[in-house]
């Protein structure tokens, strides 16, 4: 199948890679130290349309489609990990909103969203329940003309920093998957508490945090689609989502390849660059060739997410997502390794990419996750 990138898409990279070079390399060692949420960061990268970008233009949005939210998505991490996360998990939940919410969801937030004025998160892990949604043990019970929710959330994204969230909560808690229901929950009510989670070994930048959500009420105008039909309605984002993870490894492993790459032009041993010795030059084009063919897996899973092939998209974003996790992990560890010892300190950016990277081969579905699903279809 060939493949090839547009006129505009390569426009979208060159303007993501700009921003990057100039706004988010100089200052990406001191947000990892410091685990700083960088929200002026954000804000600009939101006049730029690089925050949640496929927000369509009715909602002042850039209507990108999914090649170019990829794209966008890997140059982010290819220039830095975290602050690339911030900036690209700004959108959490937005997906569910435009597609099953009501209007005066989407007009009140979305807009807000794209411009940069807020970021959203998106509430679904437990502490007890992450790959497993059908467990969650939150729940939302009847109240009048609304609902009460109570639970603990864990993990969650932008937990601290967000306005709005999406939240997934029981409204039959005996029907295990069929009984979760989605809620617009703004995250100044009464009743929610947020913790930051500081603890990270990566993408420090990026905010994480536990949710305690005790007594909130919210109206029966918050329920997002279908009361009992969240489940269903989250798992049409899974292609989407785990595709946009495969990018964030894919641009991870090229920001180490391209750390690599300076270090091995700079570094003298023995009277001459290491860039020159046979052991250097093997692991420089194992790197490349191992991150090009996880861009390829990560931009074909991308173009069935656009097509809407579902059952196609959900085998090849799994793929995509296991391959580009797994190749990310091992090309920033052969990174440090180009650097030798100084791969293991702060003062060269190839340890933060090394830890970076390893969470992508966590969230939105582990890696033995994406195994099951992979060999399910396929059996």
């Amino acid at each position: 199948m060939a493949f090839a990138l547009s006129d505009e898409h390569r426009a979208i990279r060159e303007a993501v890679r700009e921003f990057g070079e100039n706004e988010m390399k100089p200052v990406a060692e001191e947000y990892d130290r410091e685990g700083t949420y960088p929200e002026e960061i954000r804000k600009e990268a939101a006049q730029y349309d690089f925050v949640a970008p496929g927000i369509p233009l009715e909602y002042d949005g850039a209507g990108m489609d999914k090649i170019s939210s990829t794209i966008v998505t890997e140059e982010l991490w290819r220039a830095d990990p975290g602050i690339g996360s911030a900036v690209g998990s700004a959108g959490f939940g937005t997906n569910m909103i435009l597609e099953f919410g009501d209007e005066w969801m989407k007009e009140e937030w979305l807009p807000k969203i794209a411009n940069g004025e807020t970021a959203s998160c998106s509430m679904i892990s437990e502490p007890a329940h992450g790959s497993n949604v059908a467990g969650i043990e939150t729940v939302a019970e009847e109240d009048g003309d609304g609902y009460v929710l109570n639970g603990n959330k864990m993990w969650i994204t932008n937990g601290t920093v967000a306005d709005v969230g999406v939240l997934m909560a029981k409204t039959s808690p005996d029907e295990g998957h069929r009984g979760i229901t989605a809620f617009l929950v703004e995250m100044d009510s009464d009743g929610i508490q947020t913790e930051k989670i500081d603890n990270k070994l990566g993408i420090r930048a990026s905010d994480l945090a536990e949710v305690i959500v005790d007594d909130v009420r919210v109206p029966a105008d918050n329920v997002i689609g279908e009361v009992d039909q969240g489940f269903y309605q989250l798992m049409e984002f899974f292609a989407s989502g785990r595709t946009s993870v495969a990018a964030q490894a894919v641009g991870a492993a090229q920001g180490a390849l391209d750390a690599a790459l300076e270090y091995a032009d700079e570094r003298e041993q023995f009277g001459q660059k290491i860039k020159e010795f046979q052991a250097i030059e093997h692991k420089i084009a194992e790197m490349a060739t191992k991150v090009e063919a996880a861009r390829s897996l990560t931009y074909r899973a991308a173009t069935q997410v656009e097509q809407n092939n579902q059952d196609v998209a959900a085998q090849f974003s799994s793929m995509a997502k296991l391959f580009a996790s797994e190749i990310s992990v091992e090309v920033a560890d052969e990174g440090v390794q180009v650097h030798g010892g100084s791969g293991y300190v702060t003062d060269y950016p190839a340890e933060r990419y090394y830890r970076d990277a390893r969470i992508t081969k966590i969230y939105e579905g582990t890696s033995e996750i994406q195994k099951n699903i992979i060999a399910d279809q396929l059996l």
